[in-house]
């Protein structure tokens, strides 16, 4: 009997073990609520890892943002240009308007490119959005408006430019061409294209 009993114990707790060392994620995957778990997120260009750097006064805001695609989240008090950051999303027709302008500018390779997909409740019409459009550079998500206060957005489109020392210019409304979107990177970044 103290066998039988024994032997029901040990059975028990291996069965605790083995249920316990089990999960529904497989090795490699991740639990994020944004990235691969977005269909399509795979075909964006990936999050980079940025360095961690001292944020500066009249620089981004002290916030990291996850990213829509592939990659870690960013802290954007970290970034540093010659940079353009296109604060955007999927239901925004003037941000429809201005993509293709931006798609030529991240081709041209003068300057790095970032989009924020803001206060999109559709993550995956955000990937298909930046996919359709060719706006081939890493994006983050703020879904909850974290950028909001700092960068004093009203809503979409807002395209901030962030210099070497990390100084930022923010550009409120829609770009209207490529020539005003290419003077724009001249006079604030100081990159002629």
């Amino acid at each position: 009997m103290k066998f039988r009993t024994a032997l029901c114990t040990i059975s028990w707790l291996v069965a605790g073990l083995v249920l316990a060392s089990c999960g529904s994620e497989q090795p490699g995957q991740s639990t994020s609520t944004t990235g691969t778990t977005v269909a399509g997120a795979d075909k964006l260009t990936a999050c980079p890892s940025t360095p961690s750097k001292p944020p500066v006064t009249n620089g981004l805001p002290d916030v990291s943002l996850p990213c829509l695609g592939n990659g870690p989240d960013i802290r954007l008090a970290d970034l540093r240009g010659p940079l353009v950051i296109n604060v955007w999303a999927q239901w925004c027709g003037p941000c429809r308007d201005e993509a293709p302008y931006l798609a030529k500018l991240a081709k041209s390779g003068k300057v790095r490119m970032l989009g924020i997909d803001y206060a999109d409740p559709r993550p995956e019409l955000a990937v298909r959005f930046a996919t359709d459009e060719g706006l081939a550079y890493p994006h983050l998500v703020d879904q909850d408006k974290a950028i909001q206060g700092p960068l004093k957005v009203g809503g979409p489109p807002l395209t901030a430019f962030v210099d070497a020392d990390g100084a930022v210019f923010v550009h409120r409304g829609v770009l209207t061409s490529q020539e005003q979107l290419d003077q724009l990177v001249k006079d604030k970044l100081g990159v002629t294209l």
